[in-house]
């Protein structure tokens, strides 16, 4: 059966011009991506970009403009019988110094998911393990 995989994700700058990213170990890999994740049923797009960044990095989010929607067919990394939109929003969470965060990617600790923050004109497409984050990223480099 085929299906639409609807996730929202994050763009949070700080004032020193970076960007967050959260690395995971997940389904047996290590990725990097932008923080969010899975609508849930019964959810909006704004609840679910919320819950996320509370879920994952213990904040209360400011949801802003609307930054990238997924404008092409990609199918999941994994599922083939999924079909995954992505909707990015701008965030904004003024106490950014507060975020716990590691300077190395994929030092866990431990934990599944940490988050780093990486200057925007230094940001690699190639960082990125799926598709429609390199476009967000290539798009945030300009």
């Amino acid at each position: 059966m085929k299906k639409f995989n609807i996730r929202v994700y994050g763009v949070l700058i700080n004032s020193e011009q970076q960007v967050l990213v959260s690395d995971e170990n997940r389904f047996g890999m290590q990725f990097t991506k932008f923080p969010g994740g899975g609508l849930e049923w019964g959810e909006g797009i704004i609840e679910t970009l919320e819950r996320e960044f509370f879920e994952e990095v213990n904040i209360s989010i400011e949801v802003g403009e609307l930054f990238y929607l997924t404008d092409y067919f990609q199918v999941s990394a994994f599922s083939e019988n999924e079909q995954v939109i992505s909707i990015y929003y701008k965030v904004n969470y003024p106490n950014w110094q507060e975020i716990e965060v590691q300077s190395i990617p994929f030092q866990f600790n431990g934990k599944q998911e940490v988050h780093r923050w990486v200057s925007i004109d230094s940001l690699d497409v190639n960082e990125f393990k799926f598709p429609i984050d390199k476009v967000v990223a290539r798009l945030l480099r300009g």
